[in-house]
């Protein structure tokens, strides 16, 4: 597990679907599964994130920057 931080670039309310632009201009998006994990409310735009990667760089989990960090 990685842990990376971004930028929220769109987020879907009724879906909790989303993407995000990464620090190097990269977008990824990240399913539901990932933001419902966090136990957020909602992401606003350009808000900064910090992403929990699994083993294949998929994002696992979607948290504000200034809440603990729960990869370690």
């Amino acid at each position: 597990m990685s842990a990376v931080q971004a930028t929220v670039r769109d987020f879907d309310l009724a879906t909790h679907r989303g993407d995000v632009l990464l620090d190097d201009g990269t977008v990824m998006g990240f399913e539901a599964a990932a933001f419902d994990a966090s136990g957020l409310r909602l992401l606003r735009l350009g808000q900064r994130v910090r992403l929990r990667l699994d083993d294949a760089g998929a994002v696992e989990l979607v948290t504000l920057i200034t809440l603990p960090d729960l990869t370690a």
